[in-house]
């Protein structure tokens, strides 16, 4: 009993003696999170474009926006056992080289058939980062700042959005207003779709300066070096032999976890596989993603010319990285449930708001005066209120919340429903706004306010807990 109960007391209570060596790590992990931002928004700038110049209606453009959330559920769902056999770097490695590929191929197709594929590509390795960044941080950050270092992951993905579409709105202007104009020989949403092979690089090249995992070294007998990285990340003052002790204890009473090991009970799955699926379900559903993949379409339909809602969805995208700061900065205090009941009351609000002003009709195609401007500050807080709950909670808590012996298995089917959730929304929004866009978003409210009940009666609180005491 001493035994067991001294490790993580040392656990929760170290301190590591080089704070910015461990930031570099978890930043360096999460630039899979900022890749995995920047290639779901930069296809906000191409829409239009797609559209034109392969003469397709609605239906069509939606499913060649959403494809790449196919590859994201396969690649989540894969991601957590790639890690376990090979190591979370070189899981990394691999999502960076395809996240490489996709952007050269999605900038050079010869047809639709093709950019479609790449897309499935790249969100292979958008899944393959949604998985395994968090699941890496989890694993390298000490106790005490886990859950902030977890939320660089969301915060690497926020700012990815808006490099993203600051970046587009950098080539649209270059391209004089024109989605189609000629840059470099190539139209402008393809130098848009084609510059994430930067990130894509660098990414690569951050994966060979950072350790392994311990959790990982210890699975595979490389005790030493995983005492080493323990020692680089929570100092030489912790008693690193009993934080050993305690993590090879856990891996050798596990196995290697497998879809076979989240079975049990009357439902399918065990009850702590469902609360991850259904906060993976609900951070979607409250259609976040709609505000990242067709803003600036939707700002066009009700009026606002091409540039300046570009330029809205740059300052969206400022908003979303704001309210991942204050997550950033409460998260560790004041705890993960408490925020997630913060967002989604605001959340509510705000998609009430917006359902209401998209009520009315266009006059002259534009909403009019008073319900343009509520639809707008709306839009805002929306995305303020989900950034600075369940945009960070919910990666903190699914890197976090699972015990050991499934966390990597359970990890990738909840980042999987998260991506088919996400592919629901993507596909079904341009045939719901053009029957009724006041309908679609008093939808999302119906789902933002069904997760206050959901997180009250089945999410639990981690904050402060090793993960060798989730069970």
């Amino acid at each position: 009993m001493t035994s067991t109960a001294q490790p993580r007391a040392g656990a929760r209570g170290a301190q590591p003696e080089h704070l910015s060596h461990v930031i570099f790590i978890a930043a360096a992990a999460a630039m899979g999170g900022f890749l995995f931002g920047y290639d779901s928004a930069v296809i906000n700038g191409a829409v239009e474009a797609i559209r034109h110049r392969y003469d397709i209606g609605s239906t069509a453009l939606a499913q060649v926006i959403a494809i790449a959330l196919v590859g994201c559920a396969v690649g989540a769902a894969t991601a957590g056992r790639i890690a376990d056999r090979i190591g979370r770097i070189r899981c990394m490695q691999i999502a960076a080289a395809l996240f490489t590929v996709s952007a050269v191929g999605s900038a050079l197709p010869f047809a639709l058939w093709d950019l479609a594929f790449w897309r499935i590509v790249g969100g292979f390795a958008i899944g393959m980062a949604s998985v395994i960044g968090p699941a890496y941080i989890a694993e390298v950050a000490p106790p005490a700042y886990r859950g902030r270092l977890g939320s660089f992951q969301q915060a690497a993905i926020v700012v990815g959005i808006a490099i993203s579409q600051l970046v587009n709105w950098g080539i649209l202007n270059a391209a004089d207003g024109d989605q189609r104009g000629e840059l470099l020989g190539l139209e402008a949403w393809q130098i848009m779709l084609g510059v994430m092979v930067v990130p894509a690089v660098l990414y690569g090249l951050l994966s060979f300066a950072i350790p392994e995992s311990p959790r990982f070294l210890i699975s595979v007998g490389k005790r030493e070096r995983a005492r080493e990285v323990l020692a680089e990340v929570e100092g030489d003052g912790a008693d690193l032999d009993a934080r050993v002790a305690e993590i090879e204890s856990a891996t050798h009473s596990e196995h290697t976890s497998t879809f076979k090991d989240l079975l049990g009970g009357s439902f399918l799955f065990k009850p702590i596989v469902w609360i991850g699926i259904g906060l993976s379900v609900f951070q979607q559903f409250v259609g976040i993603n709609v505000a990242f993949y067709y803003s600036a379409t939707l700002w066009q339909s009700v009026g606002v010319d091409p540039a300046a809602s570009f330029f809205y969805s740059f300052t969206t995208s400022i908003i979303n990285i704001v309210g991942t700061v204050i997550a950033m900065i409460f998260v560790d205090r004041i705890g993960r449930k408490p925020l997630a009941l913060i967002g989604s009351v605001g959340m509510v609000v705000g998609l009430a708001l917006e359902a209401w002003a998209f009520s009315f009709d266009l006059v002259d195609g534009r909403l009019p005066a008073t319900q343009g401007w509520v639809a707008l500050i709306a839009a805002h807080a929306f995305v303020l209120f989900f950034a600075l709950s369940w945009g960070v909670v919910v990666w903190v808590m699914l890197g976090e919340m699972f015990p050991n012996r499934i966390r990597a298995a359970a990890l990738g089917v909840a980042a999987s429903a998260q991506w088919i959730a996400n592919w629901a929304i993507t596909a079904s929004f341009p045939s719901l706004a053009d029957r009724n866009l006041s309908v679609t978003y008093l939808i999302y409210t119906v789902f933002a306010a069904l997760s206050i009940p959901f997180v009250l009666r089945f999410v639990k609180e981690t904050k402060g807990k090793s993960l060798e005491e989730m069970g």
